[in-house]
C-alpha cells in the first residue's frame, strides 16, 4: 500500500488539470490557480476521507465549496466596506472635531481584521454584553476580553497611523 505522500501525489498528478479546468471555469484563470492550491491543501488534510471510487467528484465539491466560500466572504467584505462608506461620508458631513475623529476611527476600522471588527462592533455597536458577544463568537468570556483587548490595541494603532496620514495631507477626502 502506497503511503501518504505517494497516494496525494497520484490524486494530484491525476486531476489537478481537471480540477485547474473546473476552477477557471467557475472562477476564471486568475483565481483558479488559488482555488486548486486551497482544494489540494484540503485533499492533503482529509486525504482518509476521499473516496477511491469518485475521487474527481469529492475534489470538484471541495472546489465548489472552497469558491462558495470565497464568494460569500467577499459579498461580506463588500458590504461592510460599503456600510463603513457610508458612515464615513455621513461623518464627513457632520462639524466640528467629534466629525474629524469619527471619519479617523472609522478609517481606522476599515483597515482592521474582519476578526477585529467584530470583536469590536459586537459590544460597542450592537450592544451585546460580553458574555453574548463571547456565546456568538463561541469561546469563553475571558477569551473574549483578551480578545477584545488586542483588537483595541490594533484599532488604537491604526487610529494614530490615520490621524497621523490625515494631518500630512488635510485635503484627503473619505473613501479615497
Amino acid at each position: 500500500m502506497p503511503d501518504r505522500h505517494e497516494r496525494f501525489t497520484a490524486l494530484y498528478n491525476a486531476y489537478q488539470a481537471r480540477v485547474y479546468g473546473y476552477a477557471a471555469s467557475r472562477a476564471g484563470h486568475q483565481l483558479a490557480e488559488e482555488l486548486v492550491s486551497d482544494t489540494f491543501l484540503v485533499a492533503w488534510r482529509r486525504l482518509d476521507d476521499i473516496p477511491d471510487q469518485a475521487q474527481l467528484q469529492w475534489l470538484f465539491r471541495v472546489a465548489r465549496n472552497i469558491l462558495r466560500d470565497n464568494l460569500r466572504q467577499a459579498t461580506r467584505h463588500a458590504s461592510l466596506e460599503a456600510e463603513l462608506r457610508t458612515w464615513i461620508d455621513e461623518a464627513g458631513a457632520d462639524a466640528g472635531e467629534e466629525a474629524i475623529e469619527r471619519v479617523t476611527v472609522l478609517r481606522a476600522l476599515a483597515t482592521l481584521s474582519d476578526e477585529d471588527k467584530e470583536l469590536l462592533t459586537l459590544t460597542t455597536w450592537h450592544g451585546l454584553s460580553p458574555d453574548e458577544a463571547a456565546g456568538v463568537l463561541g469561546c469563553t468570556k475571558a477569551t473574549f476580553y483578551v480578545r477584545l483587548h488586542r483588537a483595541r490595541r490594533r484599532l488604537r494603532s491604526a487610529i494614530d497611523a490615520t490621524a497621523a496620514t490625515s494631518s500630512r495631507n488635510p485635503m484627503t477626502v473619505p473613501g479615497e
